[in-house]
């Protein structure tokens, strides 16, 4: 059913480097650095992020109005109702402070004291026969 084909190598016709790995039937072949070279580099930029000015997670709100006073449903802009709302007011996101690795030993250590001081305190009320915090005796 399948023909087994012949593989061949063949110098590039701009640079004369060799080319493996090509079909039988091929009779020249441009090698990846010459096309590179013909077609260009690719540009260093990507794209990457580019600030729209609003605020991150927009387009999931139930209704946001921009500064210009573009009146957005779920992401979908509503030109009917353009400069009708106020500009959506946005809260900042809190940051939280990481905690040093010092500072969770100090934590753990108080932690710590804190159960070790309960249960000697447990000790305490079960030798002083005062069980569950009941005071008679």
């Amino acid at each position: 059913m399948s023909e087994l084909t012949n593989y061949k190598a063949l110098p590039c016709k701009k640079c004369g480097r060799i080319v493996e790995n090509i079909d039988d039937e091929t009779t020249s072949v441009v090698c990846s650095r010459c096309v590179q070279f013909s077609v260009g580099f690719p540009s260093g930029s990507k794209g990457g992020y580019k600030p729209t000015g609003k605020p991150p997670g927009w387009h999931f709100m139930s209704e946001f109005v921009d500064k210009d006073g573009n009146v957005f449903h779920k992401g979908k802009e509503q030109p009917n109702l353009k400069g009708t709302l106020p500009p959506t007011k946005v809260k900042p996101k809190r940051k939280t402070k990481r905690r040093t690795k010092e500072q969770i030993l100090i934590d753990r250590h108080a932690d710590k004291k804190k159960a070790l001081k309960k249960a000697l305190q447990k000790q305490k009320d079960f030798l002083n026969h005062n069980i569950q915090g009941d005071t008679s005796v």
